[in-house]
């Protein structure tokens, strides 16, 4: 694994969080520094901060700096060149994660999308950066060769558009079948690692990878359950949502979430089992997400999870339902069975869920 030093924001969460990204994208942390403003002008950290990295690095053998912000070209630059090895942000940090993760088409190419609206704005920096404030010279046509780079990006970006346009609309074929022959759709969406795969192998008897890593799942899954032992509707499992995500990497995977959203009833997961800070945060971060993508709120039913790892379970959840203004909360722990046969009778009983009646 190689070794980095993470630079974060000083506060519980997000200190936490940034470790867990690095930990899921396969590094080692050998030192952590912490600051309040990430958005220096020279290098995103201040320029004591810097130093004292800077000098770390050299005594660890670190061999990248991870910083938990959006950095520009100019910032990544200004501090490699001061520490002498590789920087890396957080949007950087997500996408190495996210292709190590990919193994469908579909999310293959999802994720070459936001790499490539990561780096188009890099492009013509990158080369002023790296030519001196010079540009990068001109190509056998004539053109400046980072002209001839923008266009091929730009070309890509159409030709992966188009591939994803083609998987949307099997998909839009798919759920207008479902529509016709009365087949309800319930998806599970949350916070990556909220225990959406796990309660979807459960229901699904599938056996799905999970694991306490960000981002174990990316492609999107459906299978069939019975509810009340008799209805039968599918369930869709999809990749996790994160906070401060990047507007471009939401419409990279639009297209998948989208049919989540599609679906009758949403199944919103919150780890109950974490403090109230982290949980606000977490709920936040996936309204926010599901807002962006214009979802229908009277859809949504939110769904506690990990209720074994509790205690005082019933006054925990109460308190969490009251602090993020949900009525009438469930409580499920896939591991102990807790609430699960309750939950799939709320699923039967859900208005959107339930069969229509044939009038007289």
């Amino acid at each position: 694994m190689k070794p980095v030093v993470l630079v974060a924001y000083p506060d519980a969460f997000a200190i936490e969080e940034a470790k867990s990204l690095v930990d899921s994208a396969d590094r080692a942390i050998v030192g952590t520094f912490t600051q309040k403003y990430l958005n220096h002008s020279r290098y995103g950290i201040g320029s004591g901060k810097a130093e004292e990295i800077k000098a770390f690095v050299k005594e660890s053998k670190a061999e990248q700096v991870v910083i938990d912000e959006h950095l520009t070209p100019r910032q990544i630059y200004n501090l490699e060149k001061l520490t002498g090895v590789q920087v890396i942000d957080r949007e950087r940090l997500i996408l190495d994660i996210f292709y190590s993760r990919a193994t469908s088409t579909e999310a293959k190419l999802q994720i070459e999308l936001a790499e490539i609206e990561y780096e188009m704005p890099r492009v013509r920096e990158n080369a002023k950066l790296t030519s001196s404030g010079e540009r990068a010279g001109k190509g056998g046509m004539g053109e400046y060769i980072v002209d001839v780079r923008f266009r091929d990006l730009k070309r890509r970006i159409s030709f992966i558009k188009e591939k994803l346009k083609n998987a949307q609309r099997k998909r839009e074929l798919c759920h207008q079948q479902r529509i016709k022959t009365g087949m309800t759709v319930v998806s599970l969406v949350g916070y990556t690692s909220s225990g959406k795969t796990t309660l979807f192998n459960l229901l699904t008897g599938e056996h799905k990878q999970t694991s306490s890593s960000l981002f174990t799942t990316l492609s999107t899954t459906t299978r069939s359950l019975k509810v009340n032992n008799e209805q039968e509707v599918l369930l869709t499992d999809t990749v996790g949502f994160i906070s401060r995500l990047p507007t471009y990497m939401i419409d990279a995977f639009k297209s998948t979430l989208e049919e989540s959203l599609a679906a009758d009833l949403i199944l919103l997961l919150i780890d109950a089992s974490e403090g109230l800070q982290e949980i606000r945060i977490k709920y936040t971060a996936c309204r926010h997400v599901l807002e962006e993508l214009k979802a229908d709120r009277s859809k949504v039913l939110v769904v506690f999870t990990k209720y074994d790892k509790l205690t005082n379970s019933e006054e925990v959840v109460k308190q969490i339902a009251a602090d993020l203004g949900i009525p009438n909360p469930i409580s499920i722990s896939a591991k102990s069975g807790h609430g699960i046969s309750k939950l799939g009778t709320m699923i039967g009983q859900h208005p959107r869920v339930l069969p229509v009646q044939a009038s007289d």
